[in-house]
């Protein structure tokens, strides 16, 4: 390291913000992430063994992923090597390689290779690695906010350790907040603050469990606070709502919180709570998802799990789509949300889904038996002397329009699959079959008998 390095690192060092000033150097000062490194478990007896594995950091920001690194380094003293995968490339990686290798081969201290965003190389990135974390050159430390399952290459998981590590709580945020005002060597207690308990609350609300917006955000309102008189800075949730602009809100459009939240959409109105569908509608609206994404999906629920209880929750599924496509956002959130609390209240069922899949599963598998006679066009007069069309009722010409004749092949006669609920329009909807056919379509009334016939 030259002159120029090292005065570097230590201006960095002094000038840092505050969340990386204060990233914790024992573990009894870590706040969270008790389920994986607490005194009793598994992982922090094996760096205080200094038998650390490679291991891959999943959640979300701002719960501690690189703090966590470099502790590692710090308790196994162990040189710390760290890459950002949206900066560093193959020859930044080969470089590490070979800088390990020779401190291993001069005075046998191991490294620790840290790279932030994991999820960001490519396959021929992560391979690059491969080799080196199967023969110990490095261990490995990746830190993602992404599924590792989908963005890790499978023979890189298979040699890692997977931890995954949760949003802080309010409280946690809070003390790492308590502990900043009064640090005197790296925190603000020189800058003698008085954050009002309203405005505490408010940041740790507004913080979604991420430490490091918690802190640069109280740093940055306190540099913008002239002292008063008594050299005392007071920060109100005014000046907070100020410093943040917009209160930040943890989402990705293509990764698990995405699928997350989509997910807790549909079936908060599949349970038919519109209080929770309409919050999950906020969230997604809130973090900017494609508004088109929502409705197609109301659209699949609306014919899914509402189906023919209420046969008019498909049109104004629909109907919300069209609108949000001709007025654009913010005011198609309005049609979304009317569409959701009418989607969330209506009755449910889903024969119609259950039915489609039954008959799918027989299309693929069951032996595809010709179209009876009587149900094909006879257009030709080779048609009518083979049989076609012969024997075919027509419905309107019998009584209640009902003619009571079979239309399924020979080998699925019997099949039922279709079998309406209670709920709502539905309820019509099964009366009228079983006044037609009896109890079950396949059990019911016999061949060209209905109950009009």
């Amino acid at each position: 390291m030259t002159l120029f390095d090292e005065q570097r690192k230590q201006r960095l060092s002094r000038d840092a913000p505050l969340a990386a000033r204060m990233r914790p150097r024992t573990f009894d000062e870590l706040v969270g992430q008790e389920h994986i490194v607490g005194p009793d478990r598994v992982l922090r007896k094996s760096i205080e063994a200094d038998q650390v594995p490679s291991m891959v950091l999943w959640g979300p920001p701002g719960s501690g992923k690189t703090t966590l690194a470099l502790l590692i380094a710090t308790v196994t003293r162990s040189h710390f090597a760290q890459v950002s995968a949206v900066a560093a490339g193959v020859a930044d990686l080969r470089k590490i390689i070979r800088e390990a290798q020779d401190r291993l081969g001069m005075n046998g201290q191991r490294t620790i290779l840290f790279i932030d965003e994991i999820h960001r190389f490519n396959k021929s990135q992560q391979d690059s690695v491969l080799p080196y974390v199967e023969d110990g050159t490095v261990t490995l430390i990746g830190a993602t906010t992404e599924n590792p399952s989908f963005e890790v290459i499978g023979p890189l998981l298979s040699r890692c350790r997977v931890f995954t590590l949760n949003p802080l709580t309010e409280e946690q945020v809070g003390i790492l907040v308590d502990r900043a005002l009064s640090d005197a060597e790296r925190g603000l207690h020189a800058m003698q603050i008085a954050l009002q308990e309203d405005a505490r609350r408010f940041l740790l609300t507004a913080a979604n469990g991420d430490a490091r917006i918690a802190l640069n955000t109280i740093e940055f309102a306190a540099s913008a606070i002239a002292p008063d008189a008594g050299g005392r800075r007071l920060i109100t949730v005014a000046t907070l709502e100020d410093a943040l602009q917009h209160r930040a809100i943890m989402y990705d459009k293509a990764g698990d919180l995405h699928y997350d939240t989509i997910s807790a959409y549909i079936k908060s109105v599949r349970a038919s709570d519109p209080d929770a569908a309409i919050y999950w509608l906020s969230r997604m609206i809130e973090a900017g998802e494609d508004p088109l994404f929502i409705v197609r999906r109301m659209v699949i629920l609306a014919a899914e799990d509402i189906g023919m209880a209420e046969p008019n929750a498909l049109p104004i599924a629909v109907a919300a789509q069209h609108a949000v496509h001709f007025i654009g956002m913010p005011e198609g959130a309005i049609p979304m949300a009317e569409a959701t609390v009418y989607l969330a209240t209506a009755p449910k069922s889903n024969s119609a889904y259950a039915a489609l899949n039954q008959a799918r599963e027989d299309a693929r598998h069951s032996r595809n038996d010709p179209v009876p006679l009587h149900l094909r066009n006879a257009v030709t007069p080779l048609m009518r002397e083979s049989g076609y069309g012969r024997d075919y009722k027509y419905a309107h010409n019998h009584p209640d329009h009902f003619a009571g004749q079979r239309n399924l092949p020979d080998n699925l006669k019997e099949r039922v699959y279709y079998e309406p609920t209670d709920q709502g329009y539905e309820k019509e909807v099964a009366e009228r079959i079983s006044r037609w056919w009896g109890e079950g379509k396949g059990k019911g009334a016999p061949e060209g008998k209905g109950p009009s016939a």
